[in-house]
């Protein structure tokens, strides 16, 4: 048995939870959130808790039993706390700025690079070189995070680059370091 998918999924409340079939909604105070649970997986409400299960021990039905359960409880945090990837820029001259809703950085190209937000992520700027994006989908959140961060990766020898808040870059040796 799945040690994460068999633990129950706690609905806090203020969070409604509709199961319709094999379509799962959350709404909460930030928004609300859909997943289509693929099909081996059920899900039962009992009182303020959700319970995922399977119903056999397939290969297949086993992948899916905790990876069902803990894109349900991402979304239960989703709907009531939110989610934040806090990113960070170095580099002489390289610089993040608010443009309404989206954001215009000067990493070192000929043309500064606008970014607009998708649906529900949002843009917050700190300082010149601190931002963050946030939203209540996890996913879209950190895929939107990592397409700013490939804009201009952190290079390896002088860490020059867009990185998330506290990330370690591997550095180099330069060609004087033998």
């Amino acid at each position: 048995m799945s040690r994460i998918g068999k633990l129950p999924v706690p609905v806090p409340a203020g969070v409604d939870i509709t199961v319709s079939g094999a379509l799962v909604t959350v709404k909460g105070p930030k928004g609300s959130l859909e997943h289509n649970v693929p099909a081996p997986i059920n899900i039962a409400q009992e009182d303020a808790q959700l319970v995922v299960s399977r119903p056999d021990d397939e290969r297949n039905s086993r992948a899916l039993h905790g990876l069902t359960r803990t894109l349900i409880a991402n979304m239960i945090t989703g709907v009531t706390q939110g989610y934040e990837k806090k990113l960070e820029i170095v580099g002489t001259g390289y610089r993040v700025v608010a443009k309404g809703s989206g954001l215009e950085f000067a990493l070192g190209f000929s043309h500064p690079v606008v970014i607009e937000p998708p649906a529900g992520v949002t843009f917050a700027v700190e300082s010149p070189t601190k931002f963050s994006v946030s939203g209540i989908d996890k996913q879209q959140v950190g895929e939107v995070a990592a397409n700013i961060r490939k804009i201009r990766k952190p290079e390896p020898y002088k860490g020059k680059g867009v990185r998330y808040a506290g990330e370690n870059v591997r550095r180099k040796v330069g060609k004087a370091g033998k």
